[in-house]
């Protein structure tokens, strides 16, 4: 399914990316609750689940976190589902957050944004504590690295074995982690040319491929 991840801390229950499966991810998961939904980008793959949020936002607006240019897209596509609306429980109820550079916080968990490059645009991977979650970039800024010090667990995009103008390929994600040195690496956002069998036992010990229903104890 599409790339996304849920992060559960104490009490708190955050996704980010929420795309066209995220129902089917949710229910798989028996996600009860969603307090706050992190977005890296706004590309279909990644935000078109976003009606689906309506049942998480029956009680209360839901918090919405992303980049600015991410926000003007959600309020341009889906104008119904921000600000005043008299169909509370018939639509979705989210209100827009841009993220600081210093980080969101959100309970015990700073959610700080690290600047990707995606073909020619600009997105955002996200770090929090000692895990970093970096889909769906061609290129790590210099200026980025430094975000990225002492992370213990990486989950990087790796799209496929040939090269992509977008998307890093395998060779270039392992050469990033290398660059970025976690202790455990696990890629995403692969293809449907990539096996993962074939693949995890091509790879170094430390990197693995994801997969659907992956959770990692951070």
């Amino acid at each position: 399914m599409r790339a996304s991840i849920w992060i559960q801390q104490d009490d708190l229950s955050i996704v980010v990316d929420t795309g066209p499966e995220f129902r089917i991810q949710a229910l798989r998961a028996k996600i009860k609750r969603v307090d706050a939904v992190f977005y890296t980008h706004d590309h279909a793959d990644h935000m078109n689940g976003i009606d689906d949020l309506r049942v998480f936002s029956e009680v209360a607006a839901l918090p919405i976190h992303g980049p600015a240019q991410v926000l003007e897209d959600i309020a341009h596509r889906f104008p119904y589902a921000v600000g005043a609306n008299p169909w509370r429980g018939g639509l979705p109820q989210l209100t827009l957050n841009a993220v600081p550079s210093a980080g969101a916080v959100i309970g015990s968990l700073v959610f700080i944004p690290v600047p990707l490059i995606h073909g020619c645009r600009e997105v955002y991977g996200y770090r929090i504590g000692d895990f970093a979650y970096l889909t769906d970039c061609k290129e790590i800024p210099a200026d980025s690295m430094p975000l990225l010090a002492g992370v213990r667990i990486l989950v990087l995009d790796a799209l496929r074995p040939a090269v992509h103008p977008t998307h890093m390929n395998i060779e270039e994600a392992v050469a990033a982690a290398r660059a970025i040195g976690a202790t455990s690496t696990y890629f995403t956002h692969m293809n449907h040319r990539v096996d993962y069998e074939t693949l995890d036992l091509a790879l170094p010990p430390d990197i693995h491929p994801a997969y659907d229903g992956l959770v990692l104890q951070v």
